[in-house]
């Protein structure tokens, strides 16, 4: 059930929910907005109606507007948004200690509003949330990349490996893992609309409010090729379901270093449509 409701005394049937309702499942033939039961299941629950009604009169999937934050007033400086983009830096260097888990669990939630295909909503966080159970995970990744080694049966594309497992057992030094005390690895359903894709826009949107939290992250695609090329048993290690596509790994954590300044980049690689065809 839907549970699609008007609060008709707030209602002025100004149709803005209908029209903007990316299936076109609400109508306004009986006067107030409705979906009726055959189209129900056309709905892709993106609460679309719920955020444009104008007078908070409509509620949907048992959320109501009262719950929700206002927009008006509330977005984010373009000038201060556009630093913290060019801002972001790939951070490899943290502190030795842990995030507060109530603070894990907001990053979370907020990244999970990212967009999916079809409004699947299918990403799942599959994260370590403290670095005594990183610190054992970090073990059992380097102990089963060694064992490739010990057998010669790393793929050709894949033989840097054997440096990293080198550089972990002589030396202490962490390519993979960076010391972070913490992962975040996203993941989607195979049979999704848009699996891979929709796991790293989620992992984007945790990203940039991560650092405009001071929280450090890293794009860690040496670590997304170990679990899902090299070692997949890790996958059932850190509890990925099995019928899910792997998006990408972050490490994160409070970082160790603070940078200054923006970095320089450009111009863009821009081609403008002639429109002659």
């Amino acid at each position: 059930m839907l549970q699609f409701q008007i609060d008709e005394s707030k209602c002025t049937k100004c149709g803005y929910c209908a029209n903007d309702c990316p299936t076109k499942v609400i109508d306004l033939k009986a006067g107030f907005p409705r979906i009726s039961a055959e189209k129900e299941a056309h709905c892709i629950k993106c609460q679309h109606c719920l955020a444009v009604c104008p007078h908070a009169a409509l509620s949907i999937l048992g959320r109501h507007p009262e719950a929700s934050e206002i927009l008006a007033q509330n977005y984010p400086d373009p000038n201060n948004l556009e630093i913290l983009i060019k801002g972001r830096r790939s951070v490899r260097q943290y502190r030795d200690e842990n995030l507060d888990g109530e603070l894990i669990e907001r990053l979370l939630n907020v990244a999970w509003h990212a967009p999916t295909g079809v409004n699947a909503n299918g990403v799942k966080f599959t994260v370590i949330d403290n670095k005594e159970k990183l610190h054992m995970f970090r073990d059992e990744t380097y102990l089963r990349l060694g064992e490739l080694v010990d057998t010669n049966q790393l793929p050709e594309n894949r033989a840097m490996f054997a440096s990293f497992v080198k550089l972990w057992q002589e030396k202490c030094v962490d390519v993979l893992f960076r010391n972070a005390p913490h992962l975040v690895v996203t993941s989607a359903p195979k049979k999704g609309p848009t699996p891979v894709a929709d796991s790293i826009i989620a992992l984007s949107y945790f990203e940039l409010y991560a650092q405009s939290s001071g929280i450090g992250t890293l794009w860690d695609g040496l670590l997304k090729w170990a679990i899902d090329e090299l070692v997949p048993e890790l996958k059932l290690s850190l509890g990925v379901p099995e019928n899910h596509l792997l998006g990408y790994a972050m490490l994160f954590g409070k970082p160790a270093i603070r940078y200054k300044r923006t970095v320089q980049k450009g111009p863009a690689n821009i081609t403008y449509f002639t429109g002659s065809l």
